[in-house]
């Protein structure tokens, strides 16, 4: 794996520009200066952005390894150290996150007016800690990014949110925070470890990752690493905050939320569990790979039952991301490579169908569904944009969520038919709940019980969201580029599940020496496939001896 370093420190000015613009806005305009303020997020958000576009433009895709790559000692004594990179996986990634920035703070130009300096401020440090999130790799610089970034979220919901947006920021508060305890404990236990095997005590992932844990110890670290990624992701049973947050957030906070932050969880999971934890994530992916369909299908069900339109995005959400974690421990290269894409595509399905339900909020100061209908005859441009979004979300062909579904439908079949099948039947489900919402507010005679005159799209509206619609269609009619950008890293995170899995077994073998094998029978062990199961692999090793007298 080919590292290359920075000519110059272009990620650690992607991290740390958005927050030198918050800091700029919060000592330098008045609170009254809403259009200052206003302007000025934006033209932060934009330079972030065009900031961002430097990196798609000078990538490597033939190299798997970390590009633009900065190190620098930080606690030395410690083992920690500031280093950044970004490759095929963390890339689409970092663009996702500078995008939907600015999506949002045009989606709360008027949405806002309530403390707007702070508000605006505040979006930019999450898209700070969002981007240090995936550009991290030194875990503990990790896990400082991974819990920073709660704190601006938390002010958001609480702060700006609904009628319940209290209860809403504590909750998601005490399971994100309490889950990332969990992370962190299992960070000081792979460093421990590592340093007692080899005399290093480090942080940095580049240096783990040559260094498998004993598959006895990846277990436990499994276990905390499943704590602090679930949540975020969140899978089941640990999901139940993200419907109150989506729902009290104002309309950027549910964005940013859907858009980035639940995806930092899955890319937690790719990152880290599965190359560091190899033998860990094979034992666990059936029951791993069990949790998502089950999400899948109860996050379908419970979506249809839902009368605000907020809700029914926010719990297709637990349906959604049960796909990409169905695809990422299918533990091969189809069902990583949609799960990554799938990451994306949730990101701009899921974020604009949350920019529109604002948009018709911010009219009518309702989301419940019966309390209009027809609204195709007086708002056809956001009716089209609605449409386009709701066909992307149940993965129609020619569209971004189509690509995903289909390698993770392919992923999943190879490691467990069952498990793909059931998978379908939740994109039927997800079928059947947009295309009713669709139904339900937009076609048929017109009917509304509010005061407000409906209006079409605003101009700006139209900006923000059509650029979301030209993504949608870009990655449906054309995957290719996104494909390649993150084939090469993919392929090598399914190399190091193999090879570390194969030394996490010989780790196993040499602490048992009764059972040790002789070289003959050790060059005949068996390692599964990524996404065979480990049940099958098991087989294998104890037939391998025989086979190879």
């Amino acid at each position: 794996m080919h590292e290359i370093a920075a000519s110059f420190p272009i990620l650690s000015i992607l991290v740390f520009f958005p927050a030198a613009g918050a800091l700029l806005i919060i000592f330098f305009a008045k609170k009254e200066q809403f259009d200052l303020i206003r302007w000025s997020a934006l033209g932060f958000a934009l330079a972030e952005f065009a900031l961002s576009l430097y990196l798609p433009f000078t990538f490597d895709s033939s190299n798997p390894g970390m590009q633009w790559v900065e190190r620098g000692a930080w606690i030395e004594r410690f083992g920690m150290n500031y280093i950044l990179g970004v490759d095929g996986i963390s890339l689409l990634l970092v663009l996702l996150t500078t995008l939907v920035t600015i999506i949002c703070v045009l989606a709360s130009w008027r949405d806002v007016k309530d403390k707007l300096k702070w508000f605006m401020a505040l979006l930019l440090f999450t898209e700070t800690c969002s981007l240090g999130v995936f550009m991290a790799m030194d875990l503990f610089l990790f896990y400082i990014f991974w819990e920073a970034v709660l704190i601006p979220m938390v002010f958001i919901i609480g702060i700006w949110g609904g009628a319940r947006k209290l209860y809403s920021a504590v909750k998601f508060f005490v399971f994100t925070f309490v889950g990332s305890l969990f992370m962190l404990l299992g960070v000081l236990v792979l460093y421990f470890y590592h340093g007692h095997a080899t005399g290093v005590y480090t942080f940095d992932v580049a240096v783990l990752f040559q260094n498998p844990v004993a598959p006895a110890v990846q277990f436990w670290i499994f276990m905390a690493f499943f704590l602090g990624f679930a949540v975020k992701v969140p899978m089941f049973p640990v999901h139940t905050w993200l419907p109150d947050a989506h729902t009290e957030a104002p309309t950027a906070g549910s964005i940013i939320l859907a858009a980035v932050l639940l995806k930092l969880g899955s890319y937690g999971f790719l990152r880290f569990s599965l190359p560091l934890l190899p033998n860990a994530s094979v034992q666990f992916a059936p029951l791993m790979m069990g949790i998502s369909i089950f999400a899948i299908i109860y996050g379908a069900l419970v979506t249809i039952a839902q009368k605000d339109m907020k809700k029914v995005v926010a719990y297709s959400s637990v349906s959604h991301m049960g796909f990409v974690m169905l695809g990422m421990f299918a533990l091969n290269i189809e069902g990583i490579r949609g799960g990554l894409m799938q990451m994306i595509n949730h990101g701009i399905s899921t974020g604009a169908l949350f920019l529109l339900v604002g948009m018709i909020y911010e009219r009518t100061h309702t989301r419940t569904i019966g309390d209009y209908t027809g609204l195709f005859k007086v708002m056809p441009v956001f009716g089209v944009f609605f449409l386009i979004t709701v066909l992307s979300s149940m993965g129609l062909p020619s569209t971004n969520g189509f690509i995903g579904e289909l390698f993770i439908l392919i992923g999943a079949f190879k490691a467990y038919p069952l498990y793909a099948v059931i998978a379908v039947v939740g994109v039927l489900l997800g079928a059947v709940y947009l295309l009713w919402l669709f139904q339900r507010v937009f076609l048929g005679d017109f009917v509304y019980r509010g005061k407000e005159e409906l209006k079409d799209l605003k101009a700006r509206e139209i900006i923000s969201g059509g650029t979301l619609m030209v993504l949608i269609f870009w990655i449906g009619l054309c995957p290719k580029p996104f494909i390649r950008s993150m084939e090469a890293s993919v392929n090598q995170v399914v190399r190091l599940v193999d090879t570390n899995y194969k030394k996490g077994l010989a780790l196993a073998q040499a602490s048992t020496p009764a059972a040790s094998p002789s070289p003959t029978d050790a060059s005949a062990a068996v390692v599964p496939a990524p996404g065979q199961p480990a049940r099958d692999a098991a087989a294998q090793q104890a037939q391998a001896p025989a086979a190879a007298k």
